[in-house]
């Protein structure tokens, strides 16, 4: 590489650090939604369709980050948001970003506060498919309720056991010369998972950090 690369390259330097890797997982967005209820601000929840994936859990309104509809990750959050809850886009608002959350279980999602503007939960038409319900949470009672914390262990694992009792090489540590640490199982990192449970439900995983995160912002 010679000076006059080097200067190129200096141009193609982000001003804002991005994710290295990003690509390589299940990109999405969601929105933390807020409506305002008897002068109140309440967090907007719906529990998942049985007919998706991760069945049955609660969580904000969101998606799949799609190129060919969404220029950016806002884009996704409001759209996901117009087409789960069956709202036209325009009474959606965003109030701004919050922190983006990278997941171990290789999805990334890029997060949104934002706010619905509609009388009553009724007014939704609700996609069937996609949602089973929608209810309400008031903020004040995550403001003055601590979320459980618990851990699981992450490990990386070079290698695993197929279907018909084989080992499938993920990793051929010893073929590259790694360390012998790298040809079993390493890391055993503790991941905190943090849960709010209320109103009958579990409020659970990336959903209870998005809370967490607004009312860190709020109570600051």
């Amino acid at each position: 590489m010679n000076k006059s690369m080097l200067e190129d390259l200096k141009g193609k330097m982000p001003e804002v650090p991005g994710i290295n890797g990003k690509e390589e997982y299940f990109n999405s967005a969601v929105l933390a939604l807020l409506m305002l209820i008897d002068e109140e601000y309440h967090f907007i929840f719906q529990k998942r369709s049985a007919a998706i994936r991760q069945a049955g859990q609660i969580c904000f309104p969101g998606g799949k980050f799609d190129p060919n509809k969404d220029a950016d990750f806002k884009e996704t959050a409001i759209r996901e948001t117009a087409e789960e809850l069956g709202v036209a886009s325009d009474k959606i608002s965003i109030i701004g970003t919050l922190d983006t959350i990278f997941s171990v279980m290789g999805t990334t999602v890029d997060a949104f506060l934002g706010v619905i503007d509609i009388s009553s939960l009724d007014d939704l038409n609700i996609n069937p498919h996609e949602v089973e319900r929608v209810f309400s949470i008031p903020v004040s009672y995550f403001e003055r309720t601590e979320p459980e914390v618990y851990q699981v262990s992450i490990t990386a694992n070079p290698s695993y056991i197929n279907k018909a009792g084989k080992e499938v090489i993920l990793l051929p540590a010893k073929e590259l010369g790694l360390e012998e640490q790298y040809t079993k199982p390493w890391g055993n990192i503790m991941n905190n998972i943090y849960v709010y449970r209320v109103e009958r439900v579990t409020i659970w995983g990336i959903t209870a950090r998005l809370i967490r995160d607004v009312i860190a912002k709020i109570k600051a």
